[in-house]
C-alpha cells in the first residue's frame, strides 16, 4: 500500500516541474502535458500515456498560480499534450490500484480542486481555457478537459474522448466527469449513459454531436485552429495588457515534530489529542490603501502572503496528518489593519491583483469547506477574528467565544466587514452566512447592521454568529468536554456528518461534485468489486478477468 511518509510537499515552481512545459505568447498561454513515467511521486508505478498522480497535479495547481499572478497579460490558456497522439489517459491506474484509501480520497480531492479552480478562475478573473485535444483523452484527462471553457478534438479517426472508469474499472469518474457531462455539456441522459459505459469512447463528428467536444478539426489545421479559438476568448477577457506581474516566492516554513510556522500562519499538534491548532496572525502595522501601495508590496501583501501560506497548511495537514480529525481554528492580532484590508479589497476588486488574490482567499476558504476534519474556532483573548479572519469562524462547525463582561479590555471581539457578505462565496454559490441563516432575511439584515461593530460574545451569540459564550468559569471545561467528545466520534461518522451540514441548501455543480459525487466514489473505493483481490481495479492489466459481487444494493 502507498504510504503518506515521507511528507508530501505541496511547494514547486517551473523550475522543478517534470511533467509540464509552460510557455508564453502575448495574451496566450500553453500549458501542454509531458509526463515523466518514471517520476511518479511515490515508486511502484509508471507514469505511461501521460497518465498522472498527485505530483503531476501540484504542478499544475503552481502552474495555474503562476499564470493568475505572474502573467497579468494572459488571458487565455492553451491545455494540450506534447506526445504524439495522446492527451491524457486520465489517473494512472496502477497509482490507484496500489494506494491507500486515504490516498486516493485526498487524490481525487485535489484534483477536484485543481478542475474547480480552472472554472473559478474563468468565472472570476477572465482566464479562459481552451483543451487542445491532439490524441486520445480518457478518464481524468477528458475530466481535465471537461474543465475548459472550450474542447478543441483532432478528427484523425483515432483519437476519442472517453470516460471508461466504469466498464474498465468498476469505479466512477470521480472528479467531475459524470457531473460535467450533464450539469456542464449538457449531454443527453441516454448519450451520456452509452458514453459512460463505452471503453472505446467517442471520436469526431459523433463527439461534436453528442456536445462533448466543442469543435473537431482535421490535423493539418488544428494547431491554427486552436491558436484561432484561443485569441477569439481572450478578447472577451479584461486582463490587463500592459500590467506587471507579481513573482510568486517559494512559500517559507519551518517544520518541528509538532509544529508548522509561517509567518502569518503557525500550526500546533497535539497527537494524544488528535488535534491541531491552526493560528492565523493579523498583519503588523498599517497596510497599503491604494494600489500603488498594493503593488509595491506584491507576494507579501498581507491578504495574498496569508492566502498562500493557509492554503499550504491546509494541504500538508489534510495529506500529511491522517489521525489529526478536529482542527481547532484561532486568529491573533488586531483587528485595524485586517479591516484595512478589507476596505482595500472591496475598494479595488476590479483591479486585477486585488481580483486575484480575493480569488486565492476564495479558493483557500472553500479548500477549508470540503476538508474532512472538523473545524472549531476558539475565540479568545488577543484573537482578530474581523473582516476576513472571521470567515474561519463562520467556517467552523462550532464556533465557542469567550464571554468576559467584567473585563471589557480582555473580552475577545468579533468584526464583520462587507467581506462577509459574499467576497468569498462556498462552493455552492453563498456565503457563509447565508449558508448560516438559509438566507431568511431578517438575521442577515441584523448581522449586516453589525458590519464594523465590534461585538463581545454575548452579541455576538445573539446575532447567532457563535454557538457558545461560555465565561471564563466555564470555558475551559465547555471547551475540553466538546474537543474529547468529538474526537471519540468515528471519523467516518463525522466526515459525512459534516459535509452534510456544510452544504446545506441550493446545490449546484461543485456541490454534487464534492457531496453526491465523491461520496459515492469513495464508497465504491472500498467496495471489493472495485478493490477487492479480483477487483475490476486490482486485476487491471494484468489479464485477470474482474470477478463480481452481483448483489446489487
Amino acid at each position: 500500500m502507498v504510504s503518506t511518509a515521507p511528507w508530501v510537499d505541496y511547494r514547486t515552481d517551473p523550475s522543478q516541474y517534470r511533467h509540464w512545459k509552460l510557455s508564453f505568447d502575448g495574451t496566450v498561454a500553453t500549458l501542454a502535458m509531458d509526463v515523466a513515467e518514471d517520476g511518479g511521486i511515490r515508486p511502484g508505478y509508471k507514469l505511461k500515456l501521460n497518465s498522472y498522480d498527485l505530483g503531476v497535479d501540484i504542478e499544475l495547481h503552481d502552474a495555474l498560480q503562476r499564470i493568475r499572478f505572474e502573467h497579468p497579460e494572459v488571458r487565455t490558456v492553451i491545455v494540450t499534450s506534447l506526445k504524439d497522439r495522446v492527451f491524457c489517459s486520465g489517473a494512472n491506474i496502477f497509482m490507484l490500484g496500489t494506494s491507500s484509501h486515504a490516498w486516493k480520497v485526498n487524490f481525487c480531492k485535489f484534483t477536484n480542486e485543481t478542475r474547480n479552480g480552472i472554472e473559478d478562475s474563468s468565472a472570476h478573473s477572465g482566464l479562459k481555457f481552451v483543451a487542445a485535444l491532439n490524441g486520445s483523452c480518457a478518464g481524468g484527462g477528458y475530466e481535465l478537459a471537461l474543465a475548459c471553457d472550450d474542447i478543441v478534438l483532432v478528427d484523425d479517426r483515432s483519437s476519442s474522448v472517453s470516460l471508461p472508469e466504469v466498464p474498465l474499472l468498476g469505479v466512477l469518474p470521480g472528479t467531475g466527469g459524470l457531473t460535467r457531462v450533464t450539469d456542464k455539456r449538457h449531454v443527453r441522459h441516454d448519450l451520456a449513459d452509452v458514453f459512460c459505459t463505452t471503453t472505446e469512447g467517442v471520436r469526431g463528428q459523433r463527439a461534436l454531436q453528442w456536445r462533448l467536444v466543442d469543435a473537431v478539426v482535421k490535423p493539418a489545421q488544428f494547431a491554427a485552429a486552436v491558436q484561432e479559438r484561443a485569441r477569439r476568448l481572450a478578447a472577451t477577457s479584461d486582463r490587463p495588457a500592459d500590467a506587471r506581474g507579481v513573482k510568486l516566492p517559494r512559500i517559507e516554513r519551518s517544520m518541528a515534530d509538532d509544529t508548522l510556522t509561517y509567518e502569518h500562519v503557525h500550526v500546533q499538534l497535539d497527537r494524544a489529542r488528535r488535534t491541531a491548532t491552526l493560528t492565523v496572525k493579523a498583519p503588523a502595522g498599517a497596510q497599503p490603501g491604494d494600489i500603488a501601495g498594493i503593488e509595491a508590496a506584491g507576494a507579501a501583501w498581507w491578504p495574498l502572503a496569508m492566502a498562500r501560506q493557509l492554503d499550504d497548511a491546509i494541504l500538508h495537514l489534510r495529506t500529511n496528518e491522517l489521525d489529526i480529525g478536529l482542527w481547532l481554528l484561532k486568529t491573533e492580532g488586531d483587528a485595524a489593519p485586517v479591516l484595512a484590508c478589507d476596505q482595500a479589497l472591496a475598494q479595488h476588486a476590479g483591479h486585477w491583483l486585488v481580483r486575484e488574490t480575493q480569488g486565492l482567499l476564495r479558493r483557500t476558504l472553500a479548500r477549508l469547506d470540503v476538508s474532512a476534519r472538523t473545524l472549531f474556532a476558539l475565540i479568545e483573548p488577543g484573537s482578530c477574528f474581523a473582516g476576513t479572519l472571521a470567515e474561519l469562524a463562520f467556517a467552523a462547525d462550532r464556533a465557542y467565544m469567550l464571554a468576559l463582561p467584567e473585563d471589557a479590555a480582555r473580552a475577545p471581539q468579533l468584526t464583520m466587514s462587507t467581506q462577509n457578505f459574499g467576497a468569498y462565496p462556498m462552493a455552492s454559490g453563498e456565503s457563509r452566512l447565508v449558508r448560516r441563516f438559509y438566507g431568511e432575511a431578517a438575521p442577515l439584515a441584523a448581522a449586516r447592521d453589525a458590519v464594523g461593530r465590534p461585538l463581545a460574545a454575548d452579541a455576538a451569540l445573539a446575532l447567532g454568529l457563535v454557538t457558545s459564550a461560555p465565561d471564563d468559569l466555564d470555558w475551559a471545561d465547555e471547551t475540553r468536554i466538546a474537543i474529547e467528545e468529538r474526537v471519540a466520534m468515528s471519523p467516518d461518522a463525522l466526515t459525512g456528518l459534516e459535509a452534510n451540514l456544510r452544504f446545506a441548501g441550493r446545490e449546484n455543480m461543485a456541490t454534487r461534485i464534492f457531496g453526491r459525487l465523491t461520496a459515492w466514489q469513495n464508497w465504491i473505493f472500498i467496495r471489493p468489486n472495485a478493490v477487492g483481490e479480483k477487483g475490476a481495479l486490482k486485476v487491471y492489466g494484468k489479464g485477470d478477468k474482474a470477478q463480481f459481487d452481483w448483489n446489487r444494493v
